[in-house]
């Protein structure tokens, strides 16, 4: 009889990603793992990517935050920052001077805000030294300090027409502000969009009372007594001050790098790692999320973390598998005990206690389709995009771009097909089509002959909205940032669960993005009127864990 000893893992970081890792980590086996997570935030995480909601005034701060991760072996330190790595030792060492040894090291450190050191934002010794009045926008502590300057605040510049940028800048209109938003590329969200695309975008932006100044270069923020109170940019018509009482800075971010190169790691613009997410210097150490640096490149979407924490989390349930199984034998494994990758069948053992990664490598890399939509929360805007999109794309052999350019009706439209499939999709100002698009992206639908049907007609079945839920098929997706469906709310209803609360914490819908919220309270609601408290004793859903 073998002794099982948890594996120590500690996860530095408790942001979306890290968070979703250790909670991936206790679902799938809550004994196998001793969890320690440190995160310098002294909350509980939250969902940063309703922050834009928060500034907009759409959601509540209180409505933003994520279940935490509760086990027997589990243990989240909130504020307590990790200053060193001792990878000879084995052991993270924290701020207080507490030393916390791991037999595996997860870094899911994120980013920070890009800040330029233009005139107005340095100190004399070139420092960074924002001032008042001007805020970048990262975390819950700089929602909360542009939120109140909106109140003295009557006019705003937006730096950056990213799509955080845009999200911003259309919450400060939505609040009553004069916004302007600032960006040296001759259309906003240039990674995403076309030239045509983003006018489109613009105009729309326009309509809702921000001002948008693409091709023009902000070069300084002026500051009088000590606040920001405009600023300067150069364009081809020349100088001008725009004023301002706010300035938000959305102009990109800055992988955490720091504590991995003082360890010793490899590091470029993140921390380097393979498709297994380890690193190439030390195969204890994993890094995913912002903070990661793979082979196929990051994006810096949530989605694209999550997947990394579900590929990542299935790994470690695989070692701790098959090192179960090979406990099990006093002389150790046998040829009997296949591990999968092998020539042969993976042995029974291994089969029963290893969950398939949602993503496995391949020689082309890892299919990230599904983890790169990109979608603006912007009111009543609609933009998505997918896969082959965006200015300065190169054309790939056998692929075929359809487009629909409406600027007087507000709407454009392309889809890129490939291999009988859709690989890569723009669309603005048309949710419905946006929705049939995303659904045919990630579920690699079969395209028509002539692709240009997908510019108008539905390709699938999409969810339904919640006040008809009876006509929503079962595998109808209704969280698309989770992979949540009908069928799934309906079994975590059947399991006990009795609000959209509980049906987020057994699922993660609702968890993302944010869209679908509207779509689980009415599935909710539509349960609880035909089906009433006739459902089995609450119980855990498969998968999920008590909380």
């Amino acid at each position: 009889m073998s002794l099982h000893v948890p594996l120590k893992v500690v996860v530095v970081g408790h942001g979306m990603v890290g968070s979703r890792f250790a909670d991936e980590l206790v679902r799938r086996s809550p004994d196998a793992f001793d969890v320690t997570v440190l995160g310098a935030e002294p909350y509980e995480p939250y969902n940063r990517v309703l922050l834009s909601d928060v500034v907009a005034g759409r959601t509540e701060i209180a409505s933003i935050g994520m279940p935490e991760v509760v086990g027997e072996h589990v243990t989240v330190l909130r504020g307590v920052t990790a200053v060193a790595v001792d990878r000879r030792a084995c052991s993270v060492t924290d701020e207080s001077g507490a030393v916390h040894p791991y037999d595996h090291l997860v870094l899911a450190t994120g980013s920070r805000s890009r800040v330029f050191p233009m005139p107005g934002l340095v100190d004399d010794a070139g420092r960074i030294e924002l001032p008042g009045g001007v805020h970048a926008l990262r975390d819950l502590d700089d929602a909360r300090e542009i939120v109140a300057a909106t109140v003295n605040s009557t006019r705003a510049v937006v730096v950056g027409g990213g799509v955080l940028g845009v999200e911003a800048a259309h919450g400060l209109a939505s609040r009553g502000l004069r916004v302007t938003l600032v960006d040296p590329s001759s259309a906003p969200m240039n990674r995403q969009l076309d030239v045509d695309a983003g006018a489109v975008l613009a105009a729309g932006l326009a309509a809702s009372g921000v001002d948008v100044r693409c091709g023009v270069r902000p070069t300084e923020v002026l500051v009088a007594g000590g606040r920001a109170v405009g600023v300067r940019v150069d364009g081809a018509a020349g100088s001008e001050v725009v004023a301002a009482g706010l300035v938000v800075l959305t102009t990109g971010t800055v992988p955490r790098v720091d504590l991995a190169r003082d360890a010793g790691l490899e590091v470029d613009r993140g921390v380097v790692v393979g498709h297994d997410l380890a690193s190439p210097t030390d195969p204890r150490v994993f890094a995913i999320g912002d903070c990661a640096q793979p082979p196929e490149g990051s994006r810096g979407l949530v989605a694209e973390g999550w997947d990394q924490a579900r590929r990542l989390a299935d790994r470690l349930a695989g070692m701790v598998a098959a090192r179960a199984a090979a406990a099990q034998r006093p002389d150790g494994p046998r040829e009997h005990l296949r591990l999968p990758g092998t020539e042969e069948r993976p042995s029974m053992a291994v089969r029963l206690g290893t969950l398939l990664a949602t993503r496995a490598a391949t020689e082309a890399g890892i299919d990230t389709r599904g983890t790169d939509v990109v979608k603006v929360k912007a009111g009543p805007l609609s933009v998505v995009s997918m896969g082959a999109c965006g200015t300065g794309r190169a054309p790939v052999e056998g692929e075929r771009a359809v487009r629909l350019h409406d600027p007087a009706g507000g709407r454009f439209v392309e889809a890129v097909v490939a291999g009988g499939v859709l690989v890569g999709a723009t669309c603005v100002g048309d949710a419905q089509v946006a929705a049939d698009l995303t659904a045919a992206y990630t579920r690699r639908t079969p395209t028509p002959v002539d692709p240009a049907f997908l510019l108008l007609t539905a390709v699938m079945p999409s969810a339904e909205p919640a006040s008809s839920p009876e006509h929503m098929p079962d595998d109808a997706t209704v969280c698309r940032c989770n992979g949540v469906t009908k069928h799934d709310i309906t079994a975590c209803w059947d399991a006990g669960a009795r609000t959209a609360g509980d049906i987020a914490a057994a699922t993660r819908a609702t968890t993302g993005c944010g869209g679908c919220k509207d779509a689980v309270c009415g599935l909710a609601e539509w349960l609880g009127a035909t089906r009433g408290d006739d459902a089995p004793e609450p119980a855990v859903p498969a998968g999920a864990t008590a909380r």
